[in-house]
């Protein structure tokens, strides 16, 4: 449990450790139950009706007027859409993190390091940390902020809202909302890990921590780009 802590205060320590005894659940299932109390409080505090219409705003560029009242009147309501985004917050967990210590696998093979599924899955795991503080954030925000307050202005870190706030129907808003400034950290600590294990330089750790988030901002981007 104290590798909670020296995560943030001393990560090396942490990362030594876990090269001879790589664990995923603790963190794994720290970040689930925070994310998940964090968007269950947002939907369960929000307006109802006042969610409804910051959906319909986000939605009326796209559409005519009819078509969006017929889609509107399809989608769920604010307390059913909280434990919808509980269950896409665990799939995609129970996606991605996998798909990333594949990831550190292959690039593993490739630069001649021994680097198991499991290791693959602490790296992700211990890596990614530091965007509890996006849900602790967002709790905060939840109830110390109106329930007429969308759920993507409490990401306070973000690029919008922290530097920019862009119309709902921008689209660099996206991306905007999407850059979370802790991904910066969660880089690093990834980067730190696998320059702890391997005793690599900065530049290949960072390339290798880099790569799969330029992917990501790359593909929030096309849209704006089309």
């Amino acid at each position: 449990m104290s590798h909670l802590i020296n995560i943030y205060l001393e990560p090396v320590k942490v990362f030594t450790d876990l090269r001879e005894k790589p664990t995923f659940l603790v963190p794994t299932l720290l970040a689930l139950l925070v994310a998940t109390v964090a968007i269950l409080a947002y939907h369960l505090h929000v307006d109802p009706q006042w969610f409804v219409d910051h959906r319909n705003q986000a939605m009326a560029g796209q559409m005519t007027k009819a078509e969006l009242e017929q889609v509107s009147a399809m989608l769920p309501g604010a307390r059913v859409s909280g434990y919808i985004g509980v269950a896409m917050v665990v799939v995609m967990t129970a996606v991605i993190y996998p798909l990333l210590a594949l990831y550190y696998l292959l690039v593993g093979k490739i630069t001649g390091k021994a680097v198991g599924f499991r290791h693959g899955l602490a790296l992700t795991a211990w890596g990614g940390m530091p965007m509890l503080f996006a849900s602790v954030i967002a709790l905060i925000g939840t109830f110390t902020s109106s329930p007429q307050t969308s759920f993507e202005s409490l990401q306070l870190l973000s690029i919008d809202p922290l530097f920019v706030q862009l119309p709902l129907d921008h689209p660099w808003s996206t991306l905007a909302k999407s850059v979370n400034l802790l991904c910066f950290w969660v880089m690093f600590l990834v980067a730190l890990g696998w320059k702890t294990w391997f005793r690599t330089g900065w530049g290949q750790a960072l390339a290798i921590a880099v790569f799969p988030w330029l992917l990501y901002f790359g593909a929030l981007s096309i849209p704006a780009l089309v």
